[in-house]
């Protein structure tokens, strides 16, 4: 991967067997050649676990399922859906927030910058961990799909239930080992454009994920973010 790459402690243990496997050091070999012929790679090396360095194992209260970060220039920082701070909102997450504001009442925020959802226990996790600039999906089949598989595995063993978010056909394939029996997982189309008018909107996911969690005793999701740089997530009692 790369010197920089910073992750939760939590994690290392669990994925132990997986760093250390052949088709991880294939992987770290293709990102180390792409590199040395001059190709940008998002998002930059010390985020590639961006969404495991903020959302402890054991914190873990929803999953949200993302596929390929963005291949756009200072877009991508490690989380699903999210950009950094500066970047206009994507399309999908212009939607995202479309169904927050018509679930919760919250009002859409001006920026597209999520690490205070991933600082509350909601794992931002993609398929793919890294892109070649300008160029989608061009990291898919290098060995990162099997890696998430085994993030998303560990979470599912957890004995604490989880929230599981699976939008679109992609996601829901990918997470369909989940324990529906123990953690509570929810289902609607992406929030892509193209299909967000045929269930996303109105699937009201956001209000179902507290609702679930605080059914279970535990604290529910502050799902509005806020302006500005994002400190400490601010808990609601």
């Amino acid at each position: 991967m790369s010197n920089e790459v910073k992750l939760h402690q939590s994690w290392l243990e669990p994925l132990k067997a997986e760093f250390e496997s052949p088709y991880m050091q294939a992987l770290r070999s293709f990102l180390v050649d792409q590199k040395a012929s001059g190709k940008r790679i998002f998002p930059k090396g010390s985020e590639y676990f961006r969404a495991l360095d903020l959302t402890p194992l054991q914190e873990v209260r929803v999953v949200i399922l993302g596929q390929d970060p963005y291949h756009g220039p200072d877009q991508a920082h490690g989380l699903c859906f999210s950009v950094q701070h500066g970047v206009r909102p994507p399309p999908s997450l212009v939607n995202i927030y479309k169904e927050l504001q018509s679930d919760l009442g919250i009002p859409r925020p001006t920026h597209g910058h999520l690490e205070h959802w991933a600082r509350q226990g909601v794992l931002l996790l993609n398929s793919v961990l890294t892109v070649e600039m300008g160029q989608a999906a061009s990291h898919q089949g290098k060995g990162w799909e099997r890696f998430t598989d085994a993030v998303i595995a560990q979470v599912n063993k957890r004995s604490d239930p989880v929230v599981f978010m699976l939008w679109g056909s992609y996601a829901q394939r990918k997470a369909a080992f989940v324990d529906a029996e123990r953690h509570l997982v929810l289902k609607a189309p992406h929030p892509s454009p193209l299909s967000a008018h045929n269930g996303f909107f109105g699937c009201r996911h956001f209000s179902k994920a507290n609702a679930f969690l605080e059914s279970r005793g535990m604290q529910r999701i502050d799902w509005a973010l806020p302006d500005g740089q994002e400190g400490q997530p601010r808990l609601l009692a």
